[in-house]
């Protein structure tokens, strides 16, 4: 009998770990011959915990399942929810990125292999002169929340002249609302190892570090013997699989600042340093990590990299809209029925994702706002619901898709509260290096405040929105304002001087 787990960290904070406890004891004590398998998470949060029974080669979900639900589900009394792959939440994806997340055991990497891995290195390494153009026509752009063109990147640093060049993946996954990087180094580690040993081999660096944050301690112990498993593999080490071109990387972990999410704090933290923003010139591809050419990527854009090589650029590239190619892992959080990740190519418009995708609101009130791109993002209200799902639609909606958060308010929320918490949360986390952001952030808060009793003091909150947005060193002071003037805009009746006003 093949049974599969989660030990994803949500689905774990849920009970799997009990849950797989209990099918183990529970099929002894009956003598049935039991194969159980630990998965990453199939991204459909409200069935955790998801126990799949295999039938026939078919997996089939049941879910949430409770340890006390062992005995039923064995018996073949308890309810299922069909074939996985059938759940409508699951079938209407593109699966790219995450093909292989909740399918495999994340520390085989014979499974890894047999699903389609190394596939995609071993393509790079048959032809070295195409690795950086072969991104480049894949449309690939970093899904971080910066969007730049990852091969444009790329070829910055492959065509830098340096003694040395680095990889660093952006692991500080900080928005609210995001859980795809987690997801991705717990449930199917060796997609990122892969992407960052052909990234490497591509542009001429041999050396790789993860930053990833101390908060996602399952994640740093799986990506640490992930490594361990590919060096001793010949994935990583002096001659990546036997091809004399060498590639290694190491696994970094940093305090949670929300601020070393920013690459050139980043990278001061990973010198050991304080995580401040650094000044640009120079690009981070041209003087990054200790001087040094190097090539700054998230999870998501890394990880993408094999299936790109496995599958082709124009395979890849015939995905999405306009500029926007490919796919895009999204997270839908707040308050929804379905929540969870949910891949799709680029173009969903935002309306079908929350209505029809995540179901509504899970208190069935009706939908008030949604925020996309983390605590920096904007806030959409309903009439902008057409918007399709790319970089440069949101842009011209006035927001921003980041990291792909997208957290949904009922119409309870307070958006004059929600805009305090934009400047109170920028303040909080300010690397203090700036003045509009340091300063900005707190006189943000005691100005909302000023708004929320009752000051009709709009002008000078647009003042200083203006002042963060174009004087700030980095996304953090500059961002704020898209919460904020997007709540001023489209949420007028919360703010009590405006409601007035239209009075």
């Amino acid at each position: 009998m093949k049974v599969f787990v989660s030990l994803d960290a949500a689905a774990r904070a849920l009970g799997a770990d009990e849950v797989a406890d209990r099918l183990t004891e529970e099929a002894a004590a009956r003598g049935i011959d039991l194969a159980l398998t630990r998965v990453g998470s199939r991204g459909m949060a409200w069935l955790e915990p998801l126990v799949e029974i295999e039938e026939d080669g078919v997996r089939h979900a049941f879910g949430p399942v409770a340890p006390d639900d062992v005995p039923a589900l064995l018996d073949g009394e308890f309810p299922g929810h069909g074939p996985t792959e059938e759940i409508p939440f699951f079938a209407r994806q593109t699966r790219l990125t995450f093909a292989r997340v909740g399918v495999i055991d994340p520390l085989s990497l014979d499974d890894y292999e047999a699903h389609g891995g190394l596939t995609g290195l071993r393509t790079a390494l048959a032809d070295l002169a195409a690795i950086v153009q072969t991104v480049i026509a894949s449309g690939l752009r970093g899904r971080g929340g910066a969007g730049f063109p990852t091969g444009i990147k790329w070829q910055t640093v492959a065509g830098a002249q340096a003694d040395r060049k680095y990889i660093v993946c952006n692991a500080d996954e900080g928005d609210s609302g995001t859980f795809a990087d987690r997801m991705v180094m717990e449930g199917d580690p060796f997609s990122l190892i892969e992407g960052m040993a052909i990234a490497g081999i591509g542009v001429g660096a041999t050396m790789g570090y993860v930053y990833l944050r101390s908060e996602y301690p399952d994640a740093i112990a799986t990506m640490t013997r992930a490594v361990e498993i590919g060096r001793a593999a010949g994935v990583l080490g002096q001659s990546v699989l036997g091809s004399g071109h060498a590639f290694d990387m190491e696994i970094r972990v940093g305090a949670g600042a929300y601020v070393c999410g920013e690459e050139t704090s980043l990278l001061n933290s990973l010198e050991g340093k304080r995580g401040l923003v650094r000044a640009k010139p120079p690009l981070p591809a041209l003087g990054g990590l200790f001087g040094k050419p190097t090539v700054v990527n998230n999870v998501l854009s890394l990880a993408t990299i094999p299936v790109i090589f496995e599958k082709g650029a124009e395979h890849y590239a015939s995905f999405g809209l306009g500029r926007s190619r490919g796919t895009m892992p999204i997270q839908i959080a707040g308050n929804v029925q379905f929540g969870g990740l949910f891949e799709t190519a680029f173009g969903l418009p935002l309306g079908e994702l929350v209505n029809d995708v995540a179901g509504g609101t899970r208190s069935g009130r009706p939908v008030k706002a949604v925020q996309v791109g983390g605590p920096l993002g904007a806030y959409f209200a309903p009439h902008q619901f057409d918007t399709p799902f790319g970089y440069e639609e949101f842009d011209g909606a006035g927001g921003l898709i980041g990291h792909a958060g997208v957290v949904v308010f009922d119409d309870s929320a307070d958006m004059a509260r929600m805009a305090r918490f934009a400047f109170e949360f920028c303040a909080v986390e300010s690397c203090g290096k700036c003045t509009p952001c340091r300063i900005g952030a707190v006189r943000g808060v005691e100005t909302i405040d000023r708004m929320i009793a009752g000051e009709d003091v709009r002008t000078l909150v647009e003042d200083l929105c203006e002042t963060m947005r174009d004087g700030s060193l980095c996304a953090l002071g500059g961002f704020t304002p898209y919460p904020v003037m997007s709540a001023l805009t489209h949420f007028p009746d919360d703010f009590a001087p405006l409601r007035e006003a239209a009075q």
